[in-house]
């Protein structure tokens, strides 16, 4: 018995992560170490009685937790078993009689002192072989994949206003909206400097399926806000015609970066103290941007007059409501999957 699988199987119950023990052993013997562990195992259940449907399998394996007596090839057709009911599986092992089921499971760790055919099928081979290595496994793995999608709205977002800016100005023959350089700017400030931060934070949150649905769901809204705001605000330029192109790029800058921003302050909910820093710090970056004398003649801007600051305002108002009201119902919606 190892002194630390208590403390760890309680991390791997707080974080909602079922556990199932496989052993060719006793069951009843397995079932009383499982108990010094802290397992609910009142007993254990004989493998040579479990049914060979799927079905049944996969019901048997719901409602028990130890299970004795089970042969190489039934710890595989368990683990498909589990895999089919919509389990990720997770799999250790060291002894040649695991490799098959090591093979299946989503991801299979084996010690280093396991046999050589079961370090070669696994996915982690943890060399020191501590059990207590994986709460931090599987925190590292939370944490990377969360971050991922968390900025991937941003970078997707950008890809969305990005097309619909470029197909609508080239089908109305108007000037691209922005320099270049203007560009730089606020994707620095929207996506890129902000998503570095926020990919290295700790993020608990446990992974559920359809990443790529829930951020595209999200993103290309989101996106096409963000145009229909910076469009507005060419539009009320070109029909009073009395503002010069670099006021106009300067207004365009401003609602392309406050709604942006408010897509950032969506997708890094919940906020701390390290999160709100970040937006706050970016906020303080546009005013340097636009605020200071040097800056604005680097990147071509020009304080518009009231009317378009107002328009440019009003406009980047209204992409922050309708994002705002997006993020909201998203998360509604995630919250019933």
């Amino acid at each position: 018995m190892r002194p630390d699988a208590a403390k760890i199987l309680d991390y791997f119950r707080e974080q909602d992560v079922k556990v199932r023990i496989f052993s060719g052993d006793d069951p009843r013997t397995v079932a009383a170490v499982a108990r010094e562990v802290g397992l609910d195992a009142e007993y254990g259940y004989d493998a040579r009685e479990l049914p060979v449907d799927p079905d049944l399998l996969l019901e048997a394996l719901e409602n028990n937790v130890v299970f004795g007596r089970v042969s190489p090839e039934q710890k595989k057709d368990m683990v498909l078993a589990l895999q089919r009911g919509g389990h990720t599986v997770a799999m250790t092992g060291d002894g040649v009689n695991d490799a098959l089921a090591l093979k299946e499971a989503d991801i299979g760790i084996a010690m280093d002192s396991a046999a050589a055919a079961t370090k070669a099928v696994s996915r982690l081979v943890l060399l020191d072989g501590r059990f207590d290595r994986l709460p931090g496994v599987v925190a590292e793995g939370r944490r990377v994949i969360a971050n991922i999608e968390r900025v991937s709205a941003l970078f997707l977002s950008k890809t969305a206003y990005a097309i619909v800016l470029s197909a609508t100005f080239g089908a109305l023959l108007w000037d691209f909206p922005f320099l270049p350089r203007q560009l730089s700017a606020t994707d620095g400030l929207t996506i890129g400097i902000p998503a570095f931060f926020l990919a290295l934070m700790p993020n608990n949150r446990r992974y559920t399926p359809g990443f790529l649905k829930r951020s595209l769901s999200f993103a290309v809204p989101s996106g096409f806000v963000v145009a229909a705001a910076v469009l507005a605000v060419n539009v009320y330029a070109t029909v009073v015609g009395a503002h010069t192109v670099s006021a106009t790029r300067t207004a365009s800058v401003l609602a392309l970066s406050l709604t942006g921003l408010w897509i950032l302050a969506a997708i890094s909910r919940p906020l701390n103290l390290r999160r709100a820093t970040i937006i706050g710090t970016m906020y303080l970056g546009l005013v340097f941007v636009v605020g200071t004398p040097l800056l604005q003649d680097f990147f071509g801007l020009e304080w518009p007059p009231n009317d378009l600051l107002m328009t440019a305002l009003g406009s980047a108002l209204g992409g922050i409501l309708a994002i705002e009201a997006l993020h909201r119902f998203q998360s509604r919606r995630n919250a019933r999957n």
